[in-house]
């Protein structure tokens, strides 16, 4: 997801290559999203607007919280939002809460298409 996300920023950067990347760093945290599971199996009857603002407000939080827990110990974070207007201490950008509200509802689709196709963890 995040290479996608790159490789849009340098094609509306006119950039032809497409060129996108991504850190070692961003697969446990990306992993955390395992416990968006739980969280939406006791929300998914509640209105798409509030399920998709708990999703943005739970992102924001690990994303600000592993990018403090970087900077604090390792001295780096993957990305640096302080070039923008809309960044927190450079470690969020409130301006993708958009963003954020449709990839959490995207989750809930992936999960629910994994769950139709019957596929199970691993015991």
């Amino acid at each position: 997801m995040e290479v996608f996300w790159t490789g849009l920023g340098s094609l509306t950067a006119g950039q032809s290559d497409l060129r996108a990347w991504t850190s070692l760093w961003m697969f446990p945290i990306y992993g955390l999203a395992i416990f968006l599971e739980p969280i939406y199996d006791k929300i998914k009857d509640w209105p798409i607007i509030t399920r998709g603002g708990i999703y943005t407000l739970l992102i924001f939080s690990v994303e600000y919280l592993t990018g403090w827990l970087l900077l604090n110990t390792v001295g780096v974070f993957p990305w640096d939002y302080s070039h923008s207007p809309f960044s927190i201490n450079g470690i969020i950008r409130l301006d993708y809460a958009p963003a954020w509200f449709i990839v959490g509802l995207l989750f809930e689709r992936l999960y629910e298409l994994l769950k139709e196709l019957n596929i199970d963890y691993i015991d």
